[in-house]
């Protein structure tokens, strides 16, 4: 080892990890990475289904519109390293990518474990070493971390980067080691949640529409304790055995604090490109067509078939009743099913299920421009497990590459 060289260990192999470990060892650091999984990046590696959604594509007043959680805390993050470094960083080091709807950002080849492999060989060619154990705690004395303990032993270095994620998919190894070392070194843990995930509904009818996707829908979350609407948007969703999912859900989630059976209502507009006027002729014009059939045999060409049955029994109409003698209240309370189809929001899944977890380490206790904790000297912390989270997009992988880049870079500077 170089004499004046930063010991570094990080702990944890993903996203805000590697970018950590690289940008220490870039900086002239000896690192190396602790992580209790036999591969890196397994979390990662999944995200997008199996796509990854590496970033988005916008500057850096846009990213921080889009952080849900304590975006100011990140301006000195994103300013070192944007959602545009990101790009490069990959492109560079020879993963083409493309940008989507959204500004979203993924690999040409839609394979995530092409971005682990990308950050893997990052790591490797700067000669980061891993040891694949778990750490079982910290080494802190005199208000200044030591290094780590291990099963067996312990390692030290001048710096420790703690990047353990959160609580999610807690089967690729996020089960929140990083909230306990933490507390045992003084932080505040702010509650945890789960955000971006999918909701479940107490609505009886649900069920039946399991499998049913639907495209180019609005959906809208009421708050019904304050009486104010918290998201809409249009886009993609999708009915499930429990309740609702898919891209709009996840993205509403992120605006539901403190779920209550009852507080939240979604709403979804069937048609948003039609306006009540405009619906209820195009109503009037297939009842004229199938003006001897059934109704449950007449709403074809307008909705989804899954749909039409709950849709008509919601309206208050016999299924079995003849298009012409529909009367004029039974055709506006259809058209309210369609602009307004209410799903009863009873619970967030759990938290497992989420893309991120809300909540973490305290970022009071957490020096902005440099990651290093405020409690503990040589101490750092990057990417989920502090209390940072944003809406979907590949904004909360960025959160992670730009708060482990410099958290690196911090912890490879001179004591």
């Amino acid at each position: 080892m170089i004499e004046n060289q930063m010991k570094v260990i990080v702990i944890g192999a993903g996203p805000a990890g590697m970018m950590a470990a690289g940008s220490a060892a870039e900086n002239g650091a000896d690192v190396t990475i602790i992580e209790k999984n036999q591969r890196v990046g397994r979390k990662l590696a999944i995200t997008g289904k199996g796509r990854c959604n590496i970033t988005n594509f916008c500057d850096n007043e846009t990213f921080i519109a889009h952080v849900t959680a304590n975006p100011r805390f990140l301006y000195s993050a994103i300013n070192r390293f944007s959602c545009y470094d990101t790009v490069a960083f990959f492109e560079e080091r020879g993963l083409a990518t493309k940008v989507e709807r959204g500004n979203r950002v993924f690999p040409v080849s839609d394979k995530a474990l092409d971005v682990v492999d990308t950050l893997y060989d990052y790591i490797s060619e700067l000669g980061v070493q891993i040891i694949h154990q778990e750490v079982k705690g910290l080494l802190i004395d005199n208000g200044a971390v030591k290094g780590v303990r291990l099963q067996d032993k312990e390692l030290f270095a001048d710096k420790v980067i703690v990047t353990c994620g959160g609580m999610s998919y807690r089967a690729t190894g996020s089960t929140g080691d990083g909230y306990t070392f933490a507390k045992a070194a003084g932080h505040t843990i702010t509650p945890l949640l789960p955000s971006l995930v999918p909701l479940a509904a107490e609505d009886k009818d649900i069920p039946a529409l399991q499998g049913l996707s639907l495209k180019n829908v609005r959906l809208s979350v009421m708050d019904n304790h304050h009486n104010k609407e918290v998201y809409s948007d249009m886009g993609e969703m999708l009915f499930t055995h429990f309740g609702i999912s898919g891209p709009l859900v996840l993205s509403a989630s992120a605006h539901m604090r403190n779920m209550s059976p009852g507080r939240y209502s979604a709403y979804i507009d069937l048609k948003p490109a039609l306006d009540d006027d405009t619906l209820d002729k195009r109503i009037l014009r297939d009842f004229s067509e199938f003006a001897n059939k059934d109704i449950i045999n007449s709403l074809g060409k307008l909705l989804p078939k899954k749909l039409i049955p709950v849709i008509i029994e919601r309206a208050g109409i016999a299924p079995h009743t003849k298009c012409n003698i529909i009367t004029a209240g039974q055709r506006q309370a259809l058209l309210r099913q369609i602009k307004h189809f209410c799903v009863k929001i009873h619970a967030f899944r759990p938290i497992n299920e989420a893309i991120v977890t809300h909540g973490g380490v305290d970022v009071r206790d957490i020096d902005p421009r440099t990651m290093e904790s405020k409690r503990v000297k040589g101490l750092y912390f990057a990417g989920e497990v502090l209390d940072l989270d944003a809406y979907t997009g590949g904004f909360n992988l960025q959160i992670a590459y730009c708060t482990g880049r410099l958290a690196g870079e911090s912890a490879a500077v001179s004591i």
